[in-house]
């Protein structure tokens, strides 16, 4: 184990910790919140849901509502520092 685990790899391990706990995330949270999952066994058994509302709910979550008010903008104060004439 001494071999692998360098301070060199330190960042790699960091890295690659953060885009497993990123990809569990979405992984959960589409097998439990998305309405085209289905793993009840009642959904499953229906061709067509119609659950619209949930839908709905699942697209518009509260993130994407907190964008809505946001402006466009990466980084808003070096956008201003940049656009500002010297005079």
């Amino acid at each position: 184990m001494g071999r692998w685990v360098r301070p060199e790899v330190y960042p790699l391990l960091g890295a690659m910790g953060f885009v497993t706990s990123m990809v569990v995330f979405q992984l959960t949270r589409n097998a439990f919140l998305n309405p085209d999952c289905r793993i009840n066994k009642e959904h499953r058994k229906m061709g067509i849901l119609e659950n619209k509302d949930e839908g709905e709910k699942y697209a518009q979550h509260n993130f994407r509502k907190y964008l809505r008010t946001r402006q466009p903008q990466v980084m808003p104060s070096l956008n201003r520092f940049f656009s500002q004439e010297d005079n």
